[in-house]
C-alpha cells in the first residue's frame, strides 16, 4: 500500500471519528432509530443538524479528548502520560460542555496522575464505561506503525489514565489494534481472532462475545455506555454496511450514548474507507472547541494536519 493512501486512511480515522462524534451528539439517549426518521433519504443534507445543547458540526468531549490526547504525542514526540493527563486536567477544569462523571471525578480527585484512576476505582467499583475508548482515534493513528503489543500496550496505558477498571483498557487496545489493520490497508473484521488472542484472559470471553460476527446491538446485556456493548456496536455497524456513511448512520440508529458509538464507529470506517469516505458536507460544518485552551476551535484543516503529523 502507498504512502498517501496509509495517510488518506488516519485522516479518515481522526476525522471520521469526529465527524461520528458531532453528528450522534444531538441524539444522545434517543430511541432507537431517531436519525433516520429525521432524515430519511441519505444525502439529502442537514445531517449535522445540532440540538440538545450542541452547535451543528460542534463535537463533544470525545474528540476534544482525543485532540488533546493527540497533541500531547505530537508535542512531546511519543508518549508522555504525565502530560496527557495535565491536559485533561486543565481541560476539566475549564468546564467543558459535556464530561463523564468518572472522568470528572478522576481528574478534580487531586490525586497524583499514575494514582487517580486506581484510587478512584477502589472506592467506586465503576470503571467500564466507553470515556476511554471515545478518545481513542488520534492515539491508534500514532502508534499504528509500532506492531500490534506496543499499540495495544500505549493503549491500555491511556485508558488507566481515566478508567481503573481493565475492561476499559481491553476495549481501548482492541480499538487500537483493528484502527492498526485497516491503516496497513487489511480486513480489520477478519483480523478479530487474533486480536482477541491478545485481550487478557480475564476480559477475552466478554469481548468474543460482542465481537462475533452474529452478534446484534438488540444482544447487549448492558446500556452501550459500557465498553463492550460500545465497542460490539461500532463493530456491528461496520459489518453490516458498505460504506463510512451507512456505518456512521446505522450506529446513531441504535440510540443511546449516540455521540461516542458514533464516534467509534466513524473510527473504524474512517480507517477503512479513507478520508474521501467522508461526505463533505458533514465536514463542512464539523467543529472542535477546546475549553482551557485560550479558545481555540479546531476545525477540518487543524485536525488534518495534526492527523498528517502522528501519522508520520
Amino acid at each position: 500500500m502507498t504512502e498517501s493512501l496509509r495517510i488518506e486512511r488516519a485522516l479518515g480515522a481522526v476525522i471520521g471519528s469526529a465527524v461520528g462524534d458531532a453528528l450522534g451528539a444531538p441524539f444522545e439517549f434517543g430511541p432507537e432509530g431517531a436519525f433516520s426518521d429525521r432524515f430519511p433519504e441519505p444525502g439529502q443534507g442537514g445531517e449535522m443538524c445540532g440540538g440538545g445543547g450542541w452547535e451543528p458540526g460542534e463535537a463533544t468531549d470525545d474528540t476534544q479528548m482525543a485532540v488533546l490526547v493527540g497533541e500531547s504525542l505530537s508535542e512531546c514526540g511519543g508518549l508522555e502520560l504525565p502530560d496527557v493527563f495535565r491536559r485533561f486536567q486543565r481541560w476539566a477544569a475549564a468546564g467543558p460542555k459535556d464530561i463523564g462523571l468518572q472522568t470528572e471525578a478522576v481528574l478534580s480527585s487531586g490525586d497524583p496522575w499514575d494514582m487517580a484512576a486506581a484510587l478512584h476505582f477502589q472506592t467506586n467499583q465503576r470503571a467500564a464505561g466507553n470515556g476511554a475508548l471515545m478518545r481513542a482515534a488520534t492515539s491508534a493513528v500514532h502508534f499504528a506503525s509500532h506492531g500490534r503489543d506496543a499499540t495495544m500496550d500505549a493503549a491500555r496505558r491511556l485508558a488507566a489514565l481515566t478508567h481503573g477498571d481493565r475492561a476499559a483498557w481491553e476495549g481501548t487496545a482492541v480499538f487500537h489494534a483493528v484502527v492498526r489493520i485497516a491503516l496497513a490497508g487489511g480486513d480489520p473484521l477478519a483480523a478479530l481472532p487474533d486480536t482477541l488472542a491478545a485481550v487478557h484472559p480475564d476480559h477475552r470471553e466478554r469481548y468474543a462475545v460482542v465481537l462475533a460476527p452474529d452478534w446484534h446491538p438488540d444482544d447487549a446485556t448492558e446500556f452501550n455506555g459500557a465498553v463492550w456493548p460500545c465497542l460490539g456496536s461500532a463493530v456491528w455497524a461496520l459489518r453490516t454496511t458498505s460504506s463510512y456513511e451507512d456505518a456512521v448512520r446505522a450506529a446513531v440508529d441504535l440510540g443511546g450514548d449516540t455521540d461516542t458509538v458514533a464516534a467509534v464507529t466513524g473510527g473504524l470506517a474512517g480507517a477503512v474507507y479513507g478520508i474521501a469516505a467522508v461526505p463533505e458536507r458533514w465536514t463542512m460544518a464539523l467543529h472542535v472547541p477546546l475549553p482551557g485552551f485560550s479558545g481555540r476551535t479546531l476545525r477540518v484543516g487543524e485536525l488534518t494536519e495534526l492527523a498528517r503529523t502522528l501519522s508520520g
